[in-house]
């Protein structure tokens, strides 16, 4: 089944996109639980980003959970959907062409620092075009320059047996089935899947549900709940082997990590 994907060049009250005279514009949305942003693209890059709820981005397959402390830049004509995972205050930065902090058609994570989150917020008070936003644009643009990126990303398969596979496994990241028992599942056998697994997305079974358990961490721990609680959801068999793991990946341990956050 193909995916519709839209151009998102729809009108807004007032019109958010960005122009040459205007070339940063925050368009800003709240959002419910369960809301989807159908598969769409636009013609100028944007950061997508909620300081309060939590997101699920798709693009150029690959997956990304996205909590209050980080951002993601799509870049222009990059298409993408975005889920709504908690009640989010979606906002989108929008760069005119000429005006991009980025080059590229790659997605990137980005750490949101204190000075972004409030330049953001003073973005949003923005109502007529004068010094004050050219100022903001600016001044936005260095931080987003300056951001620490993040290597986290979740490579999505475009076979539909394995993306079925990895959709359960994304719904259900404590389980602890088989390959052998998913099999059944999704319509084709362990050895099938195994190899779709290392030709698509070029890692075991193991690997890949470890890294969508660490890429669903940090969500979960922004969100407040306990590191026991997070490895427990998580499938981990005890917080000290999650804290491990997450040390392994990342250089450090979450509560460090989050703390310096």
């Amino acid at each position: 089944m193909a995916i519709e994907i839209l151009t998102d060049t729809r009108p807004q009250s007032p019109d958010k996109r960005p122009t040459p005279e205007r070339p940063v514009r925050l368009a800003a949305r709240d959002l419910p639980t369960e809301e989807v942003i159908r598969t769409h693209h636009h013609q100028w890059g944007q950061l997508t980003y909620t300081p309060q709820g939590m997101m699920q981005i798709l693009a150029n397959d690959n997956t990304w959970f996205v909590p209050p402390l980080r951002a993601i830049w799509i870049p222009a004509g990059v298409a993408h959907e975005v889920r709504i995972i908690e009640p989010s205050q979606l906002r989108l930065l929008n760069f005119h062409a000429d005006y991009l902090p980025f080059k590229g058609d790659n997605c990137l994570v980005l750490e949101v620092s204190p000075l972004l989150r409030e330049l953001i917020a003073s973005m949003e008070q923005i109502e007529q075009a004068g010094a004050r936003e050219n100022h903001l644009a600016a001044v936005i643009t260095d931080e987003l320059q300056a951001a620490k990126h993040l290597p986290i990303r979740l490579p999505m398969p475009r076979d539909k047996r394995l993306k079925s596979l990895c959709e359960i496994l994304l719904a259900d990241p404590a389980s602890g089935l088989t390959l052998e028992d998913y099999a059944g599942q999704v319509g084709a056998s362990s050895r099938t899947l195994s190899r779709l697994f290392e030709q698509e997305l070029d890692m075991s079974f193991t690997a890949w549900r470890q890294q969508m358990r660490l890429s669903k961490a940090s969500p979960l721990i922004s969100s407040g709940l306990p590191l026991s609680q997070v490895a427990a959801e998580l499938g981990y068999a005890s917080q000290s082997a999650f804290s491990a793991m997450f040390k392994k990946t990342f250089g450090e341990s979450p509560s460090s990590f989050f703390r310096q956050k």
